[in-house]
């Protein structure tokens, strides 16, 4: 904790994140972002960004306090933007409503602002630095940044299994392993995610939605959307295997089929003409690389990938180590030894192969158990 920031500085950066966080399911691929100006010790106007086009945090927030914005301090959870985007630049915003101060939680990682906006207020006489909360205002837009910073999406791998490690009975029945809070958890991840990204295995096995079907009226703290923004459905499909009469060529949003380089040209069109996008990528060992497919989702503006695979695609992705975040829901049952694994992880025949995660949450949903893991850092 910096000892820069006051008490009360805190406290309105602190509240200005709860703001950020109504976004969540919103904003993409934008970053979510909140903004409360402050005068005398009170609230003179807040805002939150809703989604990619809208006016940005700081701009509602302005138009909320109107003249009462002069002479006050703006707290905004990532520095205000210098550039023209798809809204002008909200630095000039800051400046011309006459703020005498800005305090930003961090420093935006876009290499369109990166330091541009907090050096454009400086200029301007207003006092501006960063680094109030940064970790809590990071965390929140995680896709976002290593985007920004690497040229890649952050993924999270959701996995479902009985108490033996089990995810489908040995025929592939699957329906349903975990309960109905679990599953309801899931959406919410989609729902929040860009992207969800799946094997052509899972697709011919079940034909899933990949979807989200929230009722977002049962959500706290968080913009409730009347129309449901679908993440992009991704299937890695080397051969084009999948079938142009997909339940997911049928529903709302947009579809990518990732195929390797000599897919049947025919194939991509019938799929083409069922609505489907589709991209050709290199492969590495006879599969599409998957290293590939995330910088092509990036440059896609993908901030958040979801997998939702079987078993094979998602080990691949674990060893590879493309995985931030791990999240395992346990139902208290057993399948028996029959049943499908949870991962494929071919090669592992020593314990010094094994692939070292760390507990970062651990807790029920509903009836089930939920862990969230991380790699473990290298030493």
């Amino acid at each position: 904790m910096s000892t820069a920031f006051s008490a009360d500085d805190h406290r309105y950066m602190a509240h200005a994140l709860r703001l950020a966080k109504r976004g969540l399911y919103t904003t993409d691929p934008n970053p979510r972002v909140g903004c409360v100006l402050v005068k005398n010790d009170e609230i003179v106007g807040e805002g939150w960004h809703r989604r990619a086009g809208e006016p940005h945090a700081e701009r509602l927030a302005l138009t909320a306090a109107g003249d009462g914005a002069a002479g006050a301090t703006a707290y905004v959870t990532l520095e205000p933007c210098a550039h023209h985007g798809r809204t002008p630049p909200c630095a000039e915003a800051l400046i011309k409503a006459g703020v005498s101060r800005v305090v930003a939680a961090v420093v935006d990682p876009n290499p369109l602002v990166a330091g541009k906006g907090v050096a454009m207020l400086r200029e301007a006489g207003i006092e501006a630095e960063a680094g109030l909360l940064a970790d809590a205002a990071e965390a929140l837009n995680s896709g976002f940044f290593k985007r920004m910073r690497e040229g890649v999406p952050l993924v999270r791998c959701k996995l479902a299994m009985s108490l033996d490690g089990r995810t489908a009975m040995a025929n592939g029945e699957s329906q349903w392993i975990t309960g109905e809070d679990a599953r309801r958890d899931v959406q919410r991840l989609r729902a929040r995610s860009s992207a969800i990204l799946t094997g052509v295995g899972t697709v011919m096995a079940d034909d899933p939605s990949m979807n989200v079907r929230l009722a977002f009226d049962e959500l706290e703290g968080v913009e409730r959307p009347q129309h449901v923004r679908q993440p992009l459905r991704v299937v890695m499909d080397t051969r084009l295997r999948i079938s142009p009469r997909a339940k997911m060529l049928e529903l709302p949003g947009e579809t990518l089929i990732i195929c390797g380089e000599g897919a049947p040209a025919e194939t991509e069109a019938e799929l083409r003409a069922a609505g489907a996008d589709v991209e050709r990528l290199p492969q590495l060992g006879g599969r599409i690389d998957l290293a590939a497919t995330l910088r092509a989702l990036a440059a896609r503006e993908v901030n958040e990938v979801l997998i939702e695979s079987g078993a094979t695609l998602a080990g691949q992705a674990l060893q590879a180590g493309l995985v931030d975040e791990l999240l395992v829901y346990i139902a208290p049952h057993l399948m028996g030894h029959e049943a499908r694994e949870l991962v494929s992880l071919p090669g592992l025949s020593q314990m010094l192969d094994r692939l070292h995660l760390q507990y970062r949450d651990v807790r029920m949903v509903g009836g089930d158990l939920r862990l969230t893991l991380v790699p473990e850092p290298l030493v």
